[in-house]
């Protein structure tokens, strides 16, 4: 089990010690709120029992404030229906008498059933609330559940797959030296992929979980310069720079930099020897945009929406075929930060991925996540 398991897992029993820790303290609070309420409605009966001709200010005012508190409480069924026989018997019992000795007139005993009543609706409503809140809560628990299962089971199976991944790799090179190289090769392909897809796989369960990006103030130029110049050095493409100065932003180089290699690694792949590569990044007041630009076959309309979809790729005329991983992960990386990552036709002739960060960046809790770079394809 990773450390980010065991990372989440007191996460979780955290926020359930908060939770639990409001609930006592409500639970606490309510005899408080029901005693404070029994003295009020006491006061306002005596005072309905000591003011002949004034008792409906006080009636209502004592069931006002029931109604009032039934509302945030909500008691169990027969203690409400018995506290409302009370109130209505002893209330009732005072207009009554007050109409027979002539203090008051007989068009005032409408009030005995008519706050009742009111009271009664006010119960209903407030049972049927209080239903619909705890289906609702269970649904979001279920739901909670399950999502924490499918991170769970990503996270560890991305681990797991590593392990005869190494294994393997460590096998197909020692059987390089027996003149099978065309058959290892083939073999060392489909692992780099599996590794590649382990490694996405983690990234994404990692940023679906909502884990702390770690953002210092970076130089985003200097950054897109230095991405460009690790690729250049190993890939016959024509690059090509167009970057202008965009001072520094607050955001995390690590995840920033795996979906820029991404972004270019899927370039690579649908371009060949000789092909153009533009690397860009733009500084506005409100923004900071770095674009990647390929100047391959592009891609279809038709396809374009389905670009960022997870596990959706086409094979490349000029790459090994790819996880379809890499750009749902650059798309979550910009999500991440508070920006975003679009697709559409490159002036060169290809594709242009456009990674926008606001500046400055929303206020999000930082992340702290060290990804582990990979190759990333369409």
């Amino acid at each position: 089990m990773s450390a980010i398991s065991y990372k989440q897992r007191e996460q979780l029993a955290g926020a359930v010690t908060d939770q639990s820790s409001r609930h006592h303290v409500r639970m606490r609070r309510g005899p408080v709120v029901d005693c404070l309420l029994a003295l009020f409605m006491t006061a306002m009966l005596l005072l309905m029992i000591g003011l002949p001709g004034d008792e409906t200010i006080p009636y209502h005012f004592l069931f006002l404030s029931l109604t009032i508190v039934y509302g945030f409480r909500v008691w169990p069924l027969w203690p409400t229906l018995l506290v409302a026989l009370a109130v209505t018997g002893s209330t009732g019992w005072v207009l009554g008498a007050r109409v027979a000795n002539s203090v008051i007139d007989n068009a005032e005993l409408a009030e005995v059933p008519l706050m009742p009543a009111l009271f009664v609706a006010m119960v209903w409503h407030a049972r049927r609330r209080a239903a619909a809140q705890r289906q609702v809560e269970r649904m979001a628990d279920q739901r909670r559940a399950s999502l924490e299962r499918e991170r769970g089971f990503i996270r560890d199976a991305s681990h797991a797959i590593r392990t005869p991944i190494t294994i393997a790799r460590g096998h197909l090179e020692l059987a390089d030296a027996d003149g099978s190289q065309p058959h290892v090769e083939i073999a060392l392909r489909q692992l780099d992929r599996m590794s590649a897809l382990s490694t996405r796989l983690l990234a994404l369960a990692r940023l679906d979980s909502g884990e702390e990006l770690q953002r210092t103030p970076t130089d985003v130029a200097a950054l897109v310069a230095e991405i460009g110049a690790n690729w250049t050095a190993h890939t016959d493409r024509r690059w090509l720079a167009d970057r202008e100065p965009t001072g520094r932003l607050r955001i995390d180089p690590d995840w920033i930099e795996l979906a820029l290699d991404a972004l270019i690694e899927n370039a690579v792949h649908f371009t060949g020897s000789g092909d153009s590569i533009r690397l860009g990044c733009r500084s506005a007041p409100e923004r900071v945009t770095i674009t990647v630009d390929d100047s391959g076959p592009g891609i279809r309309p038709a396809d374009l929406p389905f670009v960022f979809d997870r596990f959706w790729h086409r094979r490349p005329e000029h790459g090994p075929m790819g996880s379809g991983l890499g750009l749902p992960m650059a798309r979550a990386v910009a999500e991440a930060h508070g920006g975003t990552l679009t697709a559409a036709s490159s002036p060169d002739g290809g594709m242009r991925f456009v990674l926008s960060l606001p500046r400055p960046l929303p206020l999000i809790a930082p992340r702290r996540v060290r990804p582990v770079p990979g190759p990333a394809e369409r």
